[in-house]
């Protein structure tokens, strides 16, 4: 998310990283984005949405957050408590 959200924000910031994310498990949907020239930057207040596929919840979330740590623009933030309930269910029924 921008820096500012929900509140106010700037937009117009260069999205660095997306290059580096391995499109196969994970993968990065676009929300409050734009195409400036050959950059993409901020448009919005929720910008990004990372998802990963993997054998379990717990490695899933790990791969997201990985990529997610490889994006980066001025004012991003990010929630660090996204599938915890999910994590925790899967553990309880094995």
């Amino acid at each position: 998310a921008s820096g500012g959200y929900p509140g106010s924000y700037e937009t117009g910031h260069i999205i660095a990283g997306l290059n580096e994310i391995d499109g196969t498990d994970v993968k990065v949907f676009h929300a409050g984005t734009r195409k400036d020239n050959h950059n993409v930057v901020t448009a919005g207040g929720r910008v990004l949405c990372v998802v990963a596929r993997a054998p379990t919840v717990l490695a899933a979330q790990r791969r997201a957050y990985a990529a997610v740590e490889r994006i980066d623009w001025d004012g991003a933030f990010y929630r660090t408590d996204i599938g915890y309930r999910a994590i925790q269910r899967q553990q309880s029924d094995q």
